[in-house]
């Protein structure tokens, strides 16, 4: 039986489905007040599935592409996203269950199926409930309409006279009188087109949305019963594992043949290409492990430290560069200014260091091809893997299946290409699970950058000009999404293409008003990078850790210069309601107080102090508080409290917005204190958690508060999976600073960093 998920007595299987709504929808299934059945995908061999031409089954202008009415009355809703652990699932049927007026507990959504979800490219830029949630509540308002208009004819009364509770349709005066959906349309289609015109339900009768609803995926992932892709199977199915190059630039020379190892049923070589297929997975392993490769000594390609590569983006010549908030003229006001400040900040490659190194399954056939991925946009990729096959894209299928997470462009579509390369070669299904090095040395990295920033202040400590400038590597040279096969490091290695690199300039978001005023962002060639594991892409919040970082540090340092409280400063240069609101908001939910920075508090051993940053991302707007700890001595330093105001409008889950802010300081607190790629002039060496240290439990903050600003229905829902992220680094540094009296300008800091910091501070006072 091929069911996909179940929730309720009865289930939803693919043919209840297809005679549903005519596509077959597949991934999660979130109800609140059922056990749900972990994620689970039909296993197209077992099921007597074949690819075939779904190009008119999912029609994004028509209803029966995003929600279908099942017999018994439950409601399957399919969208183009993903779920990337932050529960947007559950927010999702929180949507449509309001719209319809059915009980949580009878709503299944389904994601990223290429065949049977429609396209919103994936899940990114912070827009799963701006984009996807809006397209849901859109439906799911059109729908109940339908099918309270098919009530009025089947009961005789006008539609005005009815009303609707968990799915039946009264009528209100004779509530004995009813039908419910189930009876009205179940199994059927409702065969109409989209209507924006419909009006979706007012925010006074939302039942659901705005409560804070648990996510149900959480006890099954606890007591082991969630699926993810890593526990997918497709019967025949062989496995395979990548060899890539020992070196930036090695070539392959040979493989010797003749080379017998147990399981072994081919070694695939092209170009710059080696992989293994083996009948069993541990087979693999040990053939990738003891195959025998001869490679070229290629020349260095990187910069052998972080000195030289920070001093060689400084100095070196930008391919090209861009200005952009200009106001008045910053070098004359510099050149007139009683106290001119200069800092340097940088910040470096950062690997996306998932939990578990990326998995794909790939069953390539004649007449198509069926990919089970845990990317973030399985719709780019399923054009990528239809141009490097010669296919029709109508006869690819990716299926999204939950990975160890993304976050970014991190190694998961480069998995699924190797998994498509190889089933390609052997005719059959194809498991491709990558090693912990191939994970953490050969994703694709953020970017690092180095910052100049100038500022100039009058004889009262005014600021008479703010000066940014960045200069680093596009953040996009692998680009944000698998839109064709040589935006992967298989291909790229094979020699049939490059990737169409998008140049992204790395510029501060902030909207701090200064007389005079100057960004400039300096980009480098990178493009060399690219069959390398220091290639650059976007990571969480793409930048927008490091440009906050500098800016936001920088900003402390001026109003430091010229005697201010931090927050008075802040509030003193911002202008938009937005921006001061979520700064009076953190201060005030941290007790803030005006004082000199910086106090260089005492508590015992060690140096007590707190900083602040803020910024905006996009239609998002955040503030954050940092309280520390220091040891002098040790270098280690303890967050003892984050208070997070945090404006992203109208929050439809703010349990799981709570959550999800939670998950964001926690990353940037792991990447701001520990992550810094560590390479040398040929390659990559941090290769596991020992050379690429994250977080641990005992880092997590003492206590952390949460500030929603701007929560009412009035406020459009934005983005909050990326903005609270990106001040973190700004906030401990600022911290830092108030702590010991030392600035801290270089990621991360981590005990040897620090103390070296106080060493040199010591020396220089």
């Amino acid at each position: 039986m091929d069911n996909l998920s179940s929730k309720a007595p009865g289930g939803v299987t693919r043919r209840r489905f297809l005679a549903a709504s005519g596509a077959l929808v597949v991934s999660f299934a979130l109800p609140a007040a059922a056990r749900t059945q972990a994620p689970s995908v039909a296993d197209g061999s077992a099921a007597g599935y074949r690819p075939g031409p779904w190009a008119d089954t999912v029609d994004q202008k028509q209803l029966d592409s995003w929600l279908a009415v099942l017999p018994d009355g439950s409601v399957v809703a399919g969208v183009g996203k993903i779920e990337a652990g932050m529960g947007i699932s559950t927010a999702f049927a929180q949507i449509v269950a309001d719209e319809l007026d059915v009980s949580l507990d009878k709503v299944t959504i389904h994601m990223g199926d290429t065949a049977t979800t429609v396209d919103q490219r994936g899940t990114g830029s912070s827009n799963g409930i701006m984009k996807g949630g809006d397209a849901l509540r859109k439906a799911g308002a059109q729908a109940r309409h339908a099918l309270v208009s098919m009530a009025a004819a089947r009961l005789g009364v006008p539609a005005e006279q009815l009303e609707v509770e968990d799915g039946v349709v009264r009528v209100a005066a004779d509530p004995g009188k009813s039908i419910a959906y189930g009876d009205l349309i179940g199994g059927k289609r409702f065969e109409m087109a989209l209507d924006d015109k419909v009006a979706t339900k007012e925010a006074s009768r939302y039942k659901l949305v705005g409560k804070p609803v648990p996510r149900t995926d959480i006890p099954l992932k606890v007591t082991g019963e969630y699926v993810y892709l890593v526990d997918h199977k497709v019967p025949g199915m062989l496995h395979g594992r990548v060899i890539r190059p020992p070196r930036a630039g090695a070539r392959l020379i040979s493989v010797p043949s003749g080379q017998k190892l147990p399981g072994l049923l081919k070694v695939v070589a092209k170009g710059d290409y080696v992989a293994v297929v083996c009948e069993r997975e541990e087979q693999a392993v040990k053939a990738a492990r003891e195959l025998k490769v001869e490679w070229s000594t290629p020349e260095p390609m990187f910069a052998e430290s972080y000195e030289a590569l920070y001093a060689s983006l400084r100095s070196d010549t930008p391919k090209q560069s861009k200005t952009a908030d200009v106001v008045g003229d910053v070098e004359q006001a510099i050149a007139g200014a009683a106290k001119v400040l200069q800092a340097q900040y940088e910040y470096p490659f950062q690997s996306h260091a998932c939990m578990g190194p990326a998995c794909a399954v790939a069953d390539v056939r004649a007449d198509g091809a069926q990919v089970w991925s845990g990317g973030q946009k399985p719709y780019p990729l399923r054009r990528a893997v239809a141009e490097l096959l010669g296919m029709e894209a109508e006869k690819v299928r990716v299926t999204w299946m939950p990975g160890p997470g993304s976050y970014g462009m991190n190694d998961a579509d480069d998995a699924a290409m190797d998994a498509v390369l190889l089933s390609r070669e052997m005719g059959r299904p194809v498991r491709v699970q990558y090693m912990r090095v191939d994970g953490t040395a050969w994703d694709a990295k953020g970017a690092p950058i180095a910052f100049n920033m100038r500022a100039a202040l009058d004889g009262q400590g005014k600021v008479q000009a703010f000066d940014y400038e960045a200069m680093g590597y596009s953040s996009r040279v692998r680009p944000s999404g698998t839109d064709h096969p040589g935006d992967t490091i298989s291909v790229q290695l094979m020699g049939d293409g490059t990737a169409a690199s998008t140049e992204k300039h790395q510029f501060s978001e902030e909207n701090y008003v200064f007389r005079n005023k100057r960004k400039t962002s300096h980009l480098f060639e990178w493009r060399q990078s690219l069959p390398t594991g220091l290639r650059t892409t976007h990571l969480r919040d793409p930048d927008g850790m490091a440009t906050c970082f500098a800016s936001e540090c920088f900003i402390d340092e001026i109003a430091a210069a010229a005697g201010v409280d931090p927050v008075a400063f802040r509030l003193a240069h911002l202008t938009e309601p937005r921006d001061k609101g979520v700064v009076e908001a953190v201060a005030k939910a941290a007790g803030w107080e005006p004082r000199p920075v910086p106090a260089m508090m005492r508590d015992g051993a060690e140096m007590v102090g707190r900083g602040i940053a803020y910024s905006p991302r996009d239609a998002s707007v955040v503030a954050l508080v940092a309280e520390v700890r220091v040891n002098m001595e040790t270098g280690q330093f303890h967050v003892t409290r984050f208070v997070v105001a945090h404006d992203c409008g109208f929050v439809v889950n703010p349990l799981g917005l709570d959550r999800t802010i939670e998950g964001n300081l926690l990353m940037g607190l792991s990447r701001a204190k520990y992550e810094a790629v560590r390479f040398s002039a040929d390659q990559v060496t941090s290769v596991d958690w020992a050379s690429y240290p994250i977080a641990e439990i005992d880092d997590a903050p003492d206590r952390l508060d949460v500030v929603m600003v701007n929560n009412h229905p009035g406020a459009k829902p934005a983005g909050a999976g990326e903005p609270s992220i990106r001040p973190v680094a700004a906030v401990l540094a600022n911290a830092l600073f108030d702590a010991t009296g030392v600035r801290i300008r270089r990621v991360p800091f981590t005990p040897e960093n620090l103390k070296a910091a106080f060493k040199a501070h010591a020396a220089a006072t």
